[in-house]
């Protein structure tokens, strides 16, 4: 089962880096978050690729559902979650679902919906369900948010509440890619976008048997512990006034397993617990004013977090 769920996995990465030039370790991250059973923020400068991306994997997957929500200031929960409209035929309420019942959610600027509205994924995100005038609504198997969203410091935005971020088991930042991939970028799009040649490559039964392969890759019990004294020592720290919880560790794990195995791996080791780390945990870090000042990160304490463990050999 795991050779065959490397294969999808290859196939998989292989379809998206055609469509995300010079984004080879991101798409691989993200692919791992997805197929671990988590959910992803990108967060980056607009045109940096952060929607592609979401639409290059709905493509490359058959026989699932794509939707996409772009947030905005007057966006309310309801029009995310769904409403109840009097049908006057039968003097009923006939419930009519929001796009977050779908099996790949794309939450296109996130940060620019109040906290109020954002919060409107918590459940969904957490539990796999969401609750609507007293009636749970299961999401399906497969249910996977990329959220995007700009830097804070951009107008017309809004910081992500403490338990948004915290659903969320991976942030990473794209970033700029090479003059020489942005000149590839150029010359593919010449003509037309490549998205919009993007053909399924796996379909929904293989991710979803990628999704139980995950749990067969096998971690030992020293990295258990390793996984969770870096969370636990985030605990430690003065100047970390919000520390990592145990959803942290669970994610950390689970998305180890992943990425072990779309690197074609059976066994995780510590240099892949080491590399996931800052991406997992330091978004979940609320640092005390002062350090926050004096440009002190989460990631910034992660790093030295893993310099000062010791290693499992």
């Amino acid at each position: 089962m795991i050779e065959e769920a490397m294969k999808t996995a290859s196939r998989l990465e292989a379809s998206i880096q055609e469509v995300m030039l010079g984004q080879s370790e991101t798409i691989r991250r993200v692919l791992a978050t997805m197929v671990a059973g988590g959910h992803v923020l990108l967060e980056d400068s607009p045109g940096t690729g952060k929607t592609t991306l979401a639409k290059a994997i709905a493509a490359s997957i058959g026989e699932t559902e794509f939707q996409r929500i772009q947030f905005t200031p007057d966006l309310l929960p309801s029009d995310i979650l769904g409403v109840s409209v009097l049908d006057p035929r039968t003097s009923t309420f006939d419930f009519h679902r929001g796009p977050i019942f779908t099996d790949i959610l794309l939450a296109d600027e996130i940060n620019r919906a109040s906290p109020r509205t954002q919060s409107a994924l918590l459940e969904a995100m957490a539990e796999g369900q969401v609750t609507i005038e007293g009636t749970r609504y299961d999401l399906g198997a497969l249910f996977f948010v990329i959220a995007t969203q700009n830097p804070v410091e951009l107008r017309g935005t809004y910081p992500l509440p403490e338990a948004q971020m915290d659903r969320f088991s991976l942030k990473r930042s794209l970033g700029y890619v090479s003059i020489s991939d942005e000149l590839s970028i150029l010359e593919a799009q010449s003509q037309r976008h490549p998205l919009e040649s993007l053909a399924p490559v796996v379909s929904r039964e293989e991710v979803m048997d990628l999704c139980e392969a995950v749990k067969q890759v096998r971690i030992t019990r020293d990295l258990q512990e390793y996984i969770v004294r870096i969370v636990a020592q985030t605990r430690e720290i003065p100047e970390v006034k919000l520390a990592a919880s145990p959803r942290a560790s669970l994610g950390l794990l689970r998305i180890s397993q992943a990425l072990t195995l779309f690197q074609g791996a059976e066994f995780v080791v510590p240099e892949t617990i080491q590399a996931l780390a800052p991406d997992v945990v330091a978004h979940r870090l609320v640092l005390e004013a002062d350090a926050a000042y004096a440009g002190r990160s989460g990631r910034d304490v992660v790093a030295e977090v893993i310099e000062t463990l010791e290693v499992p050999v």
